[in-house]
């Protein structure tokens, strides 16, 4: 089954405040989708209302063309961690699952597998209480498994996580991605989505800023350039500039060249007789495209404003 999130005009006003604003979007299957934004930005409501846990004010969103709310199994459906702390800390574990897979006519051998392909087999008859908070991400991971579904919704699951989780569950969006399922992921650590995300989705206040590719996304954040680095900085930046490039010297000694690729620079470079010890092609991250395009959208800014 190949299920698809459709998002449109989705709105959400809580008295004055206006949370999701006219948001329109498609989540499709076979990759992850990272969802990001500034705190603030309305995806964790955004989520809420994509499983029935909030009502929108306006708009509809819908997966493989119905609400949630009209699937009476729903973990069968759509699996969803909103918030990793939201269990009863009296619980255990399996008993957390257990009653989860009972609500939703999912057999207990079922809660015994999510529980070892999350590592928590061992611990599986602790209280959640004594949970840190990397297992209890690790138990709303086993939650979103749990009914095998084709749509999976996580906000955050990187959260307490040790550099093995974080390893372990890039590993398994992508797996989860490859089997055709839809993963949607919504996160503030850019570093991670480089690694994970191929579509992203950013909202700024609510409102959409970008659909697209991580790629497209990425070569918003700076202009391409080349950084060189030569005994004669002089002479290239002369050499350079006559050939139109734009030339930029930097604290450490590079020079920082837009405007002409490093096979061009090198060619102008052998032509000229100018030896060279770096060519480095420098490629845009997506933490600076993500700054370059919700710097207008970040509600709480910290530092004197100038």
């Amino acid at each position: 089954m190949v299920l698809v999130i459709e998002v449109e005009q989705l709105t959400k006003r809580y008295g004055e405040t206006m949370a999701v604003d006219d948001l329109t979007f498609t989540v499709r299957p076979g990759r992850v989708t990272g969802f990001l934004g500034p705190n603030g930005a309305g995806k964790t409501t955004t989520l809420s209302m994509l499983v029935g846990l909030s009502s929108p004010t306006r708009g509809t969103v819908v997966i493989d063309g119905s609400p949630f709310a009209s699937h009476p199994r729903g973990l069968r459906y759509v699996g969803a961690l909103l918030d990793a702390r939201d269990v009863h800390g009296g619980r255990t574990g399996y008993d957390h699952l257990a009653a989860l897979a009972r609500s939703n006519r999912i057999g207990r051998s079922r809660v015994l597998r999510v529980l070892a392909e999350v590592g928590l087999a061992d611990v599986a008859k602790r209280r959640v209480q004594n949970y840190s908070l990397g297992m209890k991400q690790r138990l709303g991971i086993a939650s979103t498994l749990l009914g095998d579904p084709p749509v999976l919704l996580f906000d955050e699951p990187l959260n307490g996580l040790d550099p093995e989780g974080v390893k372990w569950v890039r590993g398994l969006f992508h797996r989860l991605a490859a089997e055709g399922r839809t993963v949607f992921v919504s996160s503030h650590l850019m570093s991670e989505m480089e690694h994970t995300a191929g579509d992203l989705i950013v909202v700024g206040r609510g409102r959409l800023i970008a659909a697209e590719t991580l790629a497209e996304f990425a070569t918003r954040g700076t202009m391409p350039s080349v950084s060189v680095r030569t005994p004669d900085p002089a002479a290239l930046t002369g050499a350079l500039v006559e050939a139109g490039a734009g030339v930029t010297a930097q604290k450490d000694g590079a020079l920082s060249v837009t405007g002409m690729n490093a096979g061009a620079i090198g060619e102008l470079a052998f032509a000229k007789f100018i030896p060279l010890h770096e060519l480095t092609p420098r490629v845009a991250s997506l933490e600076e495209a993500f700054m370059k395009m919700t710097g207008d959208s970040i509600e709480y800014q910290a530092g004197e404003k100038r």
